[in-house]
Parts: C-alpha cells; structure tokens; sequence
C-alpha cells in the first residue's frame, strides 16, 4: 500500500529561539519513501541535520522572532501487513542480552521502573515469560487506563498515569514499558505516524502516535498498549527510552504552539495530492 503523510506545525515566538526538530522519517524508512520527505520552514530558514545517539534523524534551527511553521508532505509505501506477533518469543536472561538493550532496562526521565518494582512483580510475577508477558502488561495497561487527549500532559510519567487512571497514547506506552522493564524485559519508546487503516475511522482529529518495542527472541517486537491490537501502516520516526529522547519539537525559549496538524492517509498515486493544510 502508499500512505501519504505530513504535518503543519506552527510555533510564534516571542524572541529568536533555538530549536531542536525531530520530525523526519526514520532512517530505517528512508528506503521506502516514494517522494522526498523535506523539511520545509517558513520563514526560510537553515537547518543543520545529523543523527542522535538512537540513529534518529535531527535538525537545529534558530527560529526567528514571531509565527515559524515547519512543515512536509510525502508518499511512502508499506507492506500493509499488521504489527507482527510471536506468541513463541523467548525472554531473554541479562547475560545473554546484546549490550545495547542494557539502556532499555534502566529507569528514565518517564518511566520511574523504582516505584514500579513492587506493584510489577505482584502483578506479573507468575505470568510465563517472553511473549506471554509483554502481552499481558499491555492487557494490563490497555483495561487500566482511560485514553482521552484531554488528559494530555507534557510533565505527565508513567507513575502519574497509573495514579490518575488515565491519558493519551504517551502515557499507555510509558506505563507498558517500565512495567517491561521492571520485569527485566528491555523496552523502549517509539513515535511516529499511525492513520485509521483496517480499523473505523476516528473522528478526532489527527495526531502523531506513540507506541514501544520490546526485546524477545533475538530482536524487537512492536507493542501498542493503547490500541492493543496488531495494527497496518505505522511510519517511525524515531525511537528512545521515552518522550524525552523523541520529543517532536524541543525549544531553548518560550514559544507558543499556534497551530497542529498532521495528515495519514492511503495515497491513490505516486505523488502527494495537494492538501493545503486549512488555516
């Protein structure tokens, strides 16, 4: 299948401010992009671009004093085929873990896996391991709490969650993985494009989507404790230990969301129809 996809994401500073835009396709992506996916800023500004410490693709801007939109429209093209499942995927012990998931077992900025320990164990501590498991913490998550984007927080973790009963995408995925990662099951956070494909179309308007991976059987599975089921079409755009590593925009100054949009949806040909974001 084709997806278009892009957003319109407008900002009014109140003076030049540094930013960090982490909105592009990830690299592991690149190759099934059908057109260019193009960082365009208006006002026309330059970018420096490189890749962080988890291979996500990075510009460093320097927004200009009032109203930056940055924005971009792109056809990829995707399998069509759901999020794989593996009921027989093996949890791996600490030793036999390639260094690099080590990172993923550790508490972060959201995922405070030390208040988690007790509540994780008495919960889980007899589910059989490795699938099963994972499985059963998005269960878990997915009954637990209640999505609506009015319970958006950008301060809320995985324990204000799981206090509050309640949030949005973010929140689900953050609770699942330190819930992961106390159970010794390397966990990390994903971000990125998800359309209403193969499923009722959601009347609420378009956003970016978080959901997570987990470590069994020699590689990463992805997990999605907020729709909890094998969902098509998903397009990365990065990957970290949570929101912090991934965040979409981060300013060094105060700055003041004016405008958000994003678009996902089955492309009819090979290049991007004109959408012209309505203002």
């Amino acid at each position: 299948m084709k997806i278009q996809a892009g957003y319109e994401i407008s900002y009014d500073c109140m003076q030049p401010t540094p930013m960090l835009l982490m909105l592009s396709v990830h690299p592991s992506r690149i190759a099934d992009l059908i057109t260019p996916d193009r960082l365009r800023l208006d006002p026309a500004i330059p970018a420096k671009s490189y890749h962080d410490g988890f291979e996500n693709t990075c510009h460093v801007i320097h927004a200009p004093a009032g109203r930056l939109t940055v924005s971009t429209d792109f056809v990829i093209r995707d399998s069509g085929r759901p999020d794989e499942v593996a009921p027989d995927a093996v949890q791996h012990s600490l030793e036999q873990l390639p260094v690099d998931t080590l990172v993923y077992l550790l508490g972060s900025r959201y995922c405070e896996t030390d208040c988690f320990t007790q509540i994780a164990w008495s919960t889980f501590g007899n589910t059989p391991k490795g699938w099963p498991l994972v499985q059963a913490i998005c269960d878990y998550v997915h009954n637990y709490l209640k999505f609506g984007y009015e319970h958006a927080s950008p301060t809320k973790t995985a324990w204000d969650a799981h206090t509050e009963r309640r949030g949005v995408c973010r929140d689900f995925a953050h609770l699942a993985i330190t819930l992961c990662r106390c159970m010794n099951v390397p966990a990390r956070y994903c971000t990125g494009y998800l359309g209403d494909f193969g499923v009722p179309p959601d009347d609420s308007p378009m956003d970016f989507s978080a959901w997570f991976e987990a470590y069994l059987g020699g590689r990463w599975y992805t997990f999605d404790a907020r729709h909890n089921m094998p969902r098509i079409g998903r397009i990365l755009m990065a990957r970290g230990r949570d929101a912090t590593d991934v965040a979409i925009v981060t300013s060094f100054g105060p700055c003041t969301l004016a405008s958000f949009k994003v678009l996902t949806d089955e492309a009819t040909s090979d290049e991007p129809r004109d959408v012209r974001f309505a203002r």
